[in-house]
């Protein structure tokens, strides 16, 4: 069984203690989760060496948590990317929401900011956040849960359930970025990368969705055959510039509700690879592209990471999907619950 240790991880501006809970199993991998956010702030793994390495990027303090803008391994919400203009209209009223800093849009929430009520059930952390009727602009008392559980194989599930007493709009994810060398201050160019994904949705020059959905077909966003990031990274294909890298929502070949493989990236370096896989209809795949305008000048063990240093498969619903009824539904109504299933893989190639 998985073994949960806790332990102080420091203060918030507002002096509210953060717990760090270490969780550990016959794998050798080790995972360590903040009631912060439900923040992911490490994953431990043996390289081909048999070295631990940290995969995942972070900070060392709360504070840093708080005033990042990364949303490093947390889980974001209530609607994780994108609403376009930050409105949207739900039963006939119309909801205006925050707008985020240097957008016109609402990205990601709040969520990522708050304390969760942490729990153990049997070898299981349990995360639970109540979000208020119109926090941040959004209808509806919401509450949330995530289970964080650890295998014996190395892969880290997350379970995620959340009921609502109004109709409102959900779309949950977690913000974790990978970079399978360690923290060394490296990028991801050398990474390669999968997708199960034949189409992505388009964006506006807003970063809005203009609704339509895109093949991948002889476009740099086609890792149905596995490459290396940086292999057509600096292609002159208008939605990669757009977004100066990769940063979007990939459709997932397969059924929306059944657990099915999203996307792989490994490291020739380390030999550490990670598989993750879903229940969601998407995954966004984002390359970093924004890291170096984060205002904390330094991440883990004081390394300051570059632009490009880390890469995030985030498991959710389509970016606006409320404005947009042809992308599955985001909308949440008090008969029914939300659930997803995500799952982090973690492993060395032999060779």
């Amino acid at each position: 069984m998985t073994k949960i240790d806790s332990r102080e991880f420091g203060r918030t501006k507002d002096g509210q203690k953060v717990t760090a809970f270490e969780m550990s199993s016959g794998g050798g991998m080790r995972v360590r989760i903040l009631d912060l956010g439900a923040t992911v702030q490490s994953i431990f793994v043996p390289d081909r060496d048999g070295e631990l390495r940290d995969v995942v990027l972070g900070y060392d303090d709360p504070v840093s948590y708080e005033n990042g803008t990364c949303f490093y391994g947390a889980v974001v919400g209530r609607c994780a990317n994108r609403i376009g203009n930050a409105r949207f209209v739900l039963d006939g009223r119309e909801y205006q929401l925050e707008k985020s800093p240097g957008e016109s849009n609402h990205v990601h929430g709040i969520f990522y900011k708050k304390m969760f009520e942490a729990s153990t059930e049997d070898g299981v952390l349990v995360l639970r956040y109540f979000s208020p009727d119109m926090e941040e602009g959004f209808p509806g008392n919401l509450s949330v849960e995530v289970r964080y559980s650890l295998t014996e194989d190395n892969a880290l599930e997350i379970l995620y359930k959340a009921e609502t007493d109004a109709p409102t709009v959900l779309n949950l994810t977690n913000h974790t970025y990978f970079n399978l060398d360690g923290q060394d201050g490296s990028t991801i160019f050398d990474h390669k990368v999968k997708l199960n994904s034949s189409r992505f949705t388009e964006y506006a020059e807003s970063f809005s969705q203009t609704g339509n959905i895109i093949s991948v077909d002889n476009t740099p966003l086609d890792f149905r055959k596995e490459q290396s990031i940086g292999a057509r990274f600096d292609d002159d294909y208008p939605q990669l510039r757009l977004c100066t890298g990769y940063d979007h929502n990939m459709i997932l070949d397969g059924k929306e509700g059944e657990l099915k493989p999203a996307g792989t990236a490994r490291s020739e370096k380390s030999g550490i690879f990670v598989e993750a896989f879903t229940t969601e209809p998407a995954i966004h795949f984002y390359s970093g592209n924004y890291m170096h305008f984060d205002p904390v000048p330094c991440g883990k063990n004081g390394i300051r990471y570059p632009k490009n240093g880390g890469l995030c498969f985030e498991a959710q619903h389509y970016p606006d999907s409320i404005n947009h009824p042809a992308f599955p539904t985001t909308i949440l109504r008090p008969d029914e619950v939300y659930r997803q299933r995500t799952i982090y893989r973690v492993g060395v190639d032999e060779d």
